[in-house]
C-alpha cells in the first residue's frame, strides 16, 4: 500500500503527539505550511513531520518561537531539508546552547553561597546591588 503524499491535520497530530491547535498555531507563526484540499481542509506534506520534530526539540532546548522561525526561514517548504541545511542550523544551535550552558554554570557557581539566604546583603554576593547601582541597565535581575 502506497503512502499518501499529504497528511491531514489529525494525522499529523497523531504522528507527532502535538495538539491540532498547536499545529494551527505553528502555521500561523510561519513555522509550517499547509495546502488546502477542495473542501478547504489542511493537508501537510510529509516533510512537515520532520519540521515539527525540530520545532519540538528546539522548544525543549528553550528556544522561542521567534528564534525557531528565524532558524527555519531559509529552509525550503516543499522539499526535505538536506544535510547542509541542518548542518547550518546545528552550528547556530550549538553556539547558542554553549552560551546558555556557560551562563547557567556561572549562575550556579555564583549563587552557591546565597541560595536560600534571602538577605542579599553578603558582601561577596554576585547579585547584591548596593544603592541600586545597576538600575540604569534596565528592569529585572541585571547581575544574573
Amino acid at each position: 500500500m502506497a503512502l499518501s503524499k499529504e497528511l491531514s491535520i489529525g494525522q499529523v497530530a497523531a504522528r507527532t503527539g502535538i495538539a491540532v491547535s498547536a499545529l494551527r498555531y505553528y502555521e500561523s507563526e510561519g513555522l509550517l505550511q499547509a495546502n488546502r484540499n477542495a473542501g478547504g481542509q489542511r493537508r501537510y506534506a510529509r516533510v512537515a513531520l520532520r519540521r515539527i520534530s525540530f520545532i519540538i526539540a528546539a522548544q525543549k532546548f528553550g528556544f522561542s518561537i521567534a528564534r525557531i522561525r528565524e532558524l527555519l526561514k531559509d529552509l525550503p517548504e516543499n522539499r526535505t531539508p538536506n544535510e547542509a541545511d541542518w548542518g547550518k542550523i546545528a552550528l547556530d544551535f550549538r553556539a547558542e546552547l554553549d552560551a546558555k550552558i556557560a551562563s547557567l554554570e556561572k549562575l550556579r557557581d555564583n549563587l552557591e553561597g546565597c541560595i536560600g539566604c534571602g538577605c542579599l546583603s553578603m558582601k561577596k554576593c554576585a547579585i547584591y546591588n548596593k544603592d541600586d547601582a545597576v538600575a540604569a541597565r534596565g528592569p529585572g535581575p541585571q547581575l544574573l
